[in-house]
């Protein structure tokens, strides 16, 4: 039974794998603070994916890093199945950094090109120490390779020799190999072309369905994470400015900024008149000086003299939460 808050509100929520409550990471520049995640708060359930879409540079892998620990929280809470991990001991922590995993988004630079697709896979098992043996080894490689569509004729093979697909399918097997019930899946498909998309995504796909894991799933592209996600959240300038499920999301976006995202998506052929495209003014500000109040508010048409007060991300409809005064 876990325990969060939503805007200073307590609620019970039994079904809930990870929590994040008002988690915070600054990062000490020279001209000041960088608020790269600010005071956000939400929740995962068990066997789901919760898609994270913003502009570049608004904390969205940030955010992932900091999830699974691979950048430490400046401040906030992570619970994992009721307990906060910002907590743990080092004997805790390895056994948490077993279960979490992540794919990062270009699969050519997060491989060392001097190892084997062989020797890139057994990396994990032979540090974790997760197998008694190299037969084992071997064993648990060619499993993974089996499981994410590549050929035992590649274990030999350099990330160099390979295509976009097939570099990604490694990350994707790298990340499998210990069993972990939790991968962050940073922008997995962006530098692949769109044939190789879809063959990564209905990967992921089946591996969920199979498995039982749960992801979230960081993307840019709208498109994208519509297909994947359970629930979506949107974020800009280290805030959330709205989370909701994705059938909503898509059918009534209620922040100025989500709308002005849908709009942006490209259509193939519109079946009546198409979309209203909104066209957003002005520069994304600083994350070292955030404007006070609402953050977007610089861009938004709709800004008032009331936006100089920050608005709280709360619901507008039963599970729909935005930030916005005029939602």
């Amino acid at each position: 039974m876990t325990f969060y808050t939503q805007n200073g509100e307590t609620r019970e929520n039994q079904d809930c794998f990870f929590s994040i409550k008002n988690l915070k990471k600054y990062f000490e520049v020279k001209k000041g603070t960088l608020k790269a995640v600010d005071d956000v708060s939400f929740d995962i359930p068990k066997g789901k994916t919760l898609g994270l879409v913003g502009e570049s540079g608004c904390g969205k892998s940030t955010l992932g890093r900091v999830i699974i620990g691979l950048i430490a929280a400046t401040g906030g809470e992570i619970l994992y199945e009721g307990k906060n991990i910002l907590s743990y001991n080092s004997k805790q922590k390895a056994e948490f950094r077993k279960k979490v995993q992540i794919v990062f988004q270009d699969p050519f630079s997060s491989l060392n090109p001097r190892m084997s697709v062989a020797q890139l896979i057994a990396e994990p098992l032979v540090i974790n120490k997760a197998c008694r043996s190299r037969n084992d080894v071997d064993a648990r490689v060619n499993e993974m390779m089996d499981t994410v569509g590549l050929a035992q004729r590649l274990c030999t093979s350099y990330p160099h020799e390979l295509d976009g697909g097939r570099r990604q399918r490694i990350g994707i097997a790298r990340a499998l190999a210990l069993h972990p019930e939790f991968i962050v899946l940073d922008e997995p498909v962006s530098a692949l072309d769109v044939c190789i998309q879809a063959q990564i995504l209905n990967l992921l796909g089946d591996l969920k369905k199979e498995r039982g894991f749960t992801y979230l799933f960081i993307s840019h592209d709208l498109s994208v994470v519509r297909y994947v996600s359970d629930r979506i959240v949107v974020m800009y300038l280290g805030k959330i400015v709205e989370m909701t499920d994705n059938i909503s999301l898509f059918k009534k976006p209620m922040h100025p900024y989500t709308q002005a995202l849908l709009s942006a998506v490209p259509v193939a052929k519109y079946r009546e008149s198409p979309p209203q495209r909104v066209i957003l003014e002005g520069d994304v500000p600083s994350p070292i000086s955030p404007p006070p109040g609402c953050r977007f508010a610089g861009r938004c048409v709709r800004r008032r003299d009331i936006c100089a007060t920050e608005p709280p991300l709360e619901p507008k409809e039963e599970g729909h939460f935005v930030s916005c005064h005029f939602a």
